[in-house]
């Protein structure tokens, strides 16, 4: 008799560790989507948040640079405000081991009906930058300027303020996400932005 009991009870011992294993696995399969998904987030989102500081930065830099050449050459093809400009930016990349997208090797080109606007558009598979210089950007001189630059740091309309001339420098870098692909699992591909910006003004000094 005694056997028997013994049995049953291993038997009924087993049964129950096998619903508590079934339902963990159950469990386990439902909540192993949501943790990638939370675990790519927060990688992503903070790279890109890095990576959004490391552009103003770079943005500032390369404003100031420029702002402080003289504007006596801005009808050549070329000032040397805006390679000045160019080159922080690049040097700035590969500093911080960004990729620079071969930018170091571009040429920036005058924008159509913007005779102060230079810009590099670099655009690949693999990597893109578009960098906009404007030697002839006006903005309020109230402080704080309320109006942010645009990228294509095209200045606001002057509404009776009294405007200064400065440069603006933008960024444009595409960002390559891993949480959108991974946001699928959860039923829904989340939508995001291509590139991650920047964009500085700085009042011209000479």
């Amino acid at each position: 008799m005694g056997s028997i009991e013994s049995s049953l009870r291993i038997r009924l011992a087993l049964s129950g560790w096998g619903a508590d294993w079934g339902t963990q696995l159950a469990e386990f399969a439902i909540t192993l989507p949501l943790l990638v998904v939370f675990v790519v987030g927060i990688f992503d989102f903070s790279s890109a948040f890095t990576l959004k500081q490391k552009l103003t930065n770079i943005a500032r830099d390369a404003t100031r640079a420029a702002a402080t050449d003289p504007a006596t050459d801005l009808g050549n093809p070329l000032p040397i405000s805006v390679s000045d400009a160019l080159y922080v930016v690049d040097n700035y990349l590969l500093a911080n081991n960004i990729n620079d997208c071969g930018l170091g090797l571009q040429t920036p080109k005058l924008v159509a009906g913007h005779p102060l606007t230079w810009q590099v558009t670099i655009s690949s598979s693999s990597c893109g930058i578009i960098l906009t210089i404007n030697r002839g950007y006006y903005f309020p001189i109230a402080t704080p300027v309320t109006t942010p630059p645009s990228l294509t740091c095209t200045p606001a309309a002057a509404n009776g303020a009294v405007q200064v001339v400065g440069t603006c420098v933008s960024l444009q870098y595409s960002y390559q996400w891993r949480f959108g692909q991974v946001s699928s699992l959860l039923g829904r591909r989340a939508a995001l932005p291509a590139s991650i910006t920047a964009a500085a003004v700085a009042m011209n000094e000479n």
